[in-house]
C-alpha cells in the first residue's frame, strides 16, 4: 500500500508537470494568448489531481500524499514569487499581471485551497468535489469566456460579464456532475438527483461570489472554494 501511494504520487506529479511544461513552452513562444495559458493551468492542476485520486489508498496517508501534489508542481511559482530567482516562463503562464508578487498571492491561494480540500475532505466528500470543480473548471473557463465574449456587464459589477459568470456556473456544475459520476463508479460516493441539485445550487452561489466586487479584493482563489464548501455543507 505504501509503495502504491508513492507510485501514485510520482505518476500524478509527473503527469501534471508534463502538461504544465507544455503550457510554459507555449507561453514562451506566445502561440496562444497568455491569459488563456494561465487559466488552462488553473483548470488543469486541480481537475487532473482529482482524476488521479483513485490511484491513492483510501486512508489518511493517501489523502495527505495526494494533497502534497499542488504544492510540489507549483514550487517554482512560490520561489519566483518570493524573489528567489527569475523565470519569465512561470510568470507568463501563471501570473495575471506578469508580476512575481501577484504570482505568489495567486499561487498561495490556489494551492492552499486544493491542498486543504484534498487533505481534509478527500474523495468521499461531494463538497470537496464542488469546491475544486468551481475553483478550477468554473473560475478558469469564466475568465476565458468573459474576456472573449463578455461585452454585456453585470449590473452590480462592471468588471464582470454576464457571459463569464454564466460560463462559471455552467462549467463548475458540469465538472461537478462529471466527477460525481466518476467517483460513484469507484464507490466513493452515491450519485443522486438530490446531489445534482446540490451541485447546481453550489455552482450558482460560487459564480455569484466570484462576480461580486469584494471577491476581487479578497482573491477569488479563497472566496470561491470557501463559498462552495459552506453552501455545499448544507446543499450536498
Amino acid at each position: 500500500m505504501v509503495a502504491g501511494d508513492i507510485f501514485a504520487l510520482a505518476f500524478t506529479y509527473g503527469f501534471i508537470l508534463t502538461i504544465l511544461k507544455f503550457l510554459e513552452e507555449t507561453a514562451k513562444k506566445e502561440l496562444v494568448d497568455l491569459n488563456v495559458i494561465r487559466k488552462l493551468a488553473h483548470v488543469i492542476i486541480g481537475l487532473t489531481l482529482m482524476l488521479c485520486w483513485p490511484m491513492f489508498s483510501c486512508g489518511r496517508r493517501g489523502a495527505i500524499l495526494a494533497s502534497l501534489i499542488p504544492g510540489l508542481v507549483t514550487i517554482r511559482g512560490f520561489a519566483v514569487g518570493l524573489g528567489m530567482g527569475k523565470d519569465e516562463k512561470i510568470i507568463k503562464s501563471l501570473s495575471r499581471y506578469r508580476n512575481s508578487r501577484e504570482l505568489l498571492k495567486a499561487t498561495l491561494g490556489y494551492v492552499s485551497t486544493i491542498t486543504l480540500a484534498t487533505a481534509v475532505y478527500w474523495r468521499t466528500s461531494p463538497a470537496a468535489i464542488a469546491a475544486i470543480c468551481n475553483l478550477c473548471a468554473g473560475d478558469g473557463i469564466a475568465d476565458i469566456a468573459g474576456r472573449r465574449f463578455g461585452r454585456l456587464k453585470l449590473p452590480y459589477n462592471k468588471n464582470k460579464s454576464i457571459v463569464g459568470t454564466t460560463a462559471m456556473a455552467t462549467c463548475g456544475f458540469l465538472a461537478s456532475i462529471g466527477y460525481m459520476l466518476y467517483f460513484s463508479w469507484f464507490g466513493y460516493i452515491q450519485e443522486s438527483s438530490k446531489m445534482v441539485l446540490g451541485f447546481f445550487i453550489v455552482s450558482l452561489a460560487s459564480a455569484f461570489v466570484e462576480s461580486h466586487p469584494s471577491s476581487t479584493k479578497l482573491d477569488d482563489n479563497f472566496t470561491v472554494p470557501l463559498a462552495s464548501l459552506l453552501v455545499g455543507s448544507f446543499a450536498l
